[in-house]
């Protein structure tokens, strides 16, 4: 079995499309159709149906598709963990995170693991908590930093912090002038929330209901910079964490008033796939991840999760498994 002819084989699967495979290899697409097709008479069939806009596996491309991720990722650990064993942790580890929490981690995630581990090749992919949960199973990322709602949705994460929730407004925003706003007065206040499936979305409208309170979502849009950039024009307000919009509320650009009676949580954990074992780099990057997110929390106004109870965390148990 050519191993990289099944990678080249699981890169077109996650891209659905030749061309987009051929970017990311730093290739052409005829070569790739060259070592596609010579894999697919190596498998005894077609692995792949050729559409207008892109393609899709066949039956037997979806049942080879997971065995060659297993064999794959079994091989990067082995790899890795030999090169490691010599010295030094090396090898791709791939991070996801919400918009909301990419902006204030993700430089300094880079430069802090290109500093110390130059062999350590980052990828980072931006999500929203449904993609990332969905990706962690898979194991198409090694970890990813996610909001929860409530302990009982925590599960077998660690617990790094929890965040405040604020209503966004435009400069000069009567509601959103004063530092906190209970929730009662988002009745029928215009808003532009992310489309669902989202958490955020789905506790709000929780909540509401709770209330006796109407939600008027002129505007579904899930981009973080639309949310904001729509609403610093004025008359219409966002719901964020406080430090997803502290640069515009610095800048003047926007206000932002913490929600009350009731408030709502959010729970940032960071998670390590249990889909295959996790790398000496994985666990070094997730080592670094909590060092920032706990070195950030002032900034970010995150307060400490010791009230959440939750099972011992995926990232410790790696740990502890080295």
């Amino acid at each position: 079995m050519d191993f990289a002819r099944l990678k080249l084989f699981v890169e077109v699967a996650e891209h659905g499309s030749l061309t987009k495979a051929s970017i990311a290899l730093s290739s052409v697409p005829s070569a790739i159709s060259r070592k596609i097709a010579a894999f697919e008479l190596e498998c005894g069939g077609r692995l792949f149906h050729r559409t207008g806009r892109g393609v899709t596996l066949t039956e037997l491309g979806q049942r080879i598709l997971p065995r060659a991720r297993e064999l794959l990722d079994g091989l990067d650990c082995l790899s890795e963990d030999i090169r490691s064993n010599a010295g030094v942790p090396m090898g791709e580890v791939r991070v996801g995170m919400l918009a909301s929490l990419s902006h204030p981690v993700i430089n300094r995630l880079f430069r802090e693991v290109r500093a110390n581990y130059p062999s350590i090749k980052l990828h980072a992919y931006g999500g929203s908590n449904g993609q990332l949960d969905e990706w962690l199973a898979r194991g198409h990322i090694d970890m990813a930093l996610l909001f929860r709602y409530g302990k009982a949705e925590v599960g077998n994460e660690l617990p790094l912090g929890i965040v405040d929730t604020y209503l966004i407004g435009a400069k000069g925003d009567p509601i959103t002038r004063h530092s906190t706003v209970k929730f009662s007065q988002i009745d029928k206040l215009p808003l532009i929330l992310p489309g669902a499936p989202n958490g955020l979305r789905v506790i709000l409208d929780q909540v509401a209901k709770k209330k006796g309170i109407s939600l008027s979502i002129v505007m579904e849009a899930n981009a973080l910079p639309i949310q904001k950039d729509v609403v610093a024009k004025g008359d219409v307000h966002t719901i964020l964490a406080g430090y997803a919009a502290a640069q515009e509320v610095e800048l003047g650009l926007l206000q932002a008033s913490r929600i009350v009676n009731p408030g709502i949580e959010r729970i940032v954990t960071l998670g390590l796939t249990n889909n295959k074992p996790a790398s000496i780099a994985t666990r070094e990057v997730a080592r670094i991840l909590r060092t920032i997110i706990d070195d950030m929390s002032g900034s970010m106004n995150l307060r400490k999760a010791s009230g959440v109870k939750v099972e011992a965390a995926s990232v410790d148990k790696a740990e502890q498994a080295n």
